[in-house]
């Protein structure tokens, strides 16, 4: 939850006192709670949303999986008031020994509020909102005197085709 008269990172959202002015992490300016909540509200609109689905509605599949996971993602969905459905996959394996597949399907119009609904909550399940990715487009050169690891942040001779830090194999 935002805390309005708190200050946060825009980037991270690490909480901070009012008095700090700088991110440690990221090294941005900080925003106060009150603007970063309006930020989020207006990312993602409600007010175009149209809420429970209606037969005439146009759907487009936008993720399966096991019923299980689906509930999930479609209670997030409907908390966003966006029209939300789970179906059955027609076909299946013909032994009948696979398990059943189904498919989160949503009003075509919402497509894009729905995928930013489930990539945030992918990030926050995944933890890789909390993760530094500044290095995830380095490329282990072997050409290069020297590498920067992807994973880690950790630079390294490339007589080594694996991270000292971390491990990360590159062979």
């Amino acid at each position: 939850m935002i805390e309005h008269d708190l200050k946060y990172c825009p980037k991270c959202r690490d909480e901070y006192r009012e008095e700090i002015e700088q991110c440690a992490t990221c090294a941005i300016p900080l925003v106060w709670g009150r603007e970063l909540a309006a930020s989020v509200a207006g990312g993602r609109s409600r007010k175009n949303r149209k809420g429970p689905l209606i037969p005439d509605d146009h759907l487009v599949v936008i993720f399966q999986g096991s019923l299980a996971d689906l509930k999930h993602l479609k209670a997030l969905l409907e908390a966003e008031q966006i029209g939300v459905m789970i179906s059955k996959e027609g076909g299946g394996c013909a032994s009948g020994g696979c398990a059943p597949k189904f498919q989160l399907q949503v009003r075509q119009e919402e497509v894009r509020d729905a995928l930013q609904v489930l990539a945030e909550e992918h990030r926050r399940a995944t933890a890789l909102a909390e993760h530094d990715a500044t290095h995830a487009g380095s490329v282990f050169n072997t050409e290069a005197e020297e590498a920067v690891c992807p994973a880690c942040g950790f630079a390294f001779a490339t007589t080594t085709t694996t991270c000292p830090d971390c491990g990360l194999c590159f062979g």
